[in-house]
């Protein structure tokens, strides 16, 4: 579910424009869950570890209209994306600069940012400890981290469909094999511990709909579909699933959207501290 990663490295879901413009989708479908805490009010300055097509960034910078941002990145599709993006947005001019940048060694001085802002980021990098390192030496003494990030673990559709089992069990095991952490979210408390943050907090939040909910219950489950469709070119060629699979998965998901007794379930990890003095 992240926005990037270097394009060397695998990132399932691919670098098309159609991928492009579903990271669009996700980011305005997540906001009203992601952003519930987070609060950059008094911060000036922030980087944004692994921006994307900022789909993020400019959630931010309409959120918070005090805040300059430092966006970093390292694929180059992504990041044309994120500023010809941004280029268009009216209250973004002059409060942000995207950047070609590797997380696992920033290029700025110590104590240089206010805020930090990573979401569905270090699920893909294979050290989040360097990269979470890094983050707290160029945050200034006091600054505010918050991180959001996936438990893949958590994820339940009723009716029964087993295609869709059998594609998830192949996305994660991809994802996994190839140094991501589909779980990595359940892990943030240790992780920033143990780099120096301190204050560390997590919260568990979670997208549960059922027949009290059929609207949101169907953009839900439309949203994931799309989310699990966009990998599926990458899981096929690596020999993790097949074709048949993949359609079978499709089909159970355009099935349940209409299943008026459906349930879907998913939790993801959201974590805020601050650097050490």
């Amino acid at each position: 579910m992240a926005d990037t990663t270097d394009s060397s490295f695998p990132y399932l879901h691919g670098f098309n424009k159609e991928e492009q413009e579903r990271l669009y989708r996700q980011a305005e479908f997540g906001e009203q869950a992601i952003y519930r805490n987070i609060d950059f009010s008094g911060c000036k300055k922030i980087i944004e570890v692994g921006c994307g097509v900022g789909a993020q960034t400019s959630i931010l910078l309409r959120r918070f209209p005090k805040i300059f941002i430092t966006a970093i990145d390292q694929n180059e599709l992504q990041i044309q994306a994120a500023k010809e993006h941004l280029g268009t947005l009216s209250y973004a001019k002059d409060r942000y600069d995207v950047r070609k940048m590797n997380a696992q060694d920033l290029d700025f001085s110590g104590g240089e940012f206010d805020g930090a802002f990573l979401c569905w980021i270090l699920e893909h990098v294979p050290d989040p400890l360097r990269v979470l390192s890094e983050v707290r030496r160029v945050l200034r003494p006091g600054g505010r981290i918050f991180v959001t990030e996936v438990i893949n673990s958590t994820f339940f559709l009723d009716p029964y469909s087993p295609n869709t089992w059998k594609y998830w069990m192949a996305f994660n095991d991809y994802q996994y094999d190839e140094a991501g952490d589909p779980f990595i979210g359940a892990k943030l408390g240790n992780l920033l511990s143990s780099v120096g943050f301190r204050k560390v907090q997590t919260r568990v939040r979670t997208w549960h709909y059922d027949s009290r909910h059929p609207e949101q219950r169907r953009q839900m489950i439309s949203f994931w579909k799309d989310l699990l469709s966009s990998a599926a070119d990458a899981l096929v060629a690596k020999g993790y699933t097949t074709p048949e699979i993949v359609d079978g998965m499709e089909k159970e998901l355009k099935s349940i959207q209409s299943n008026p007794n459906a349930v879907f379930l998913y939790s993801f990890m959201q974590a805020m501290a601050q650097s050490g003095d």
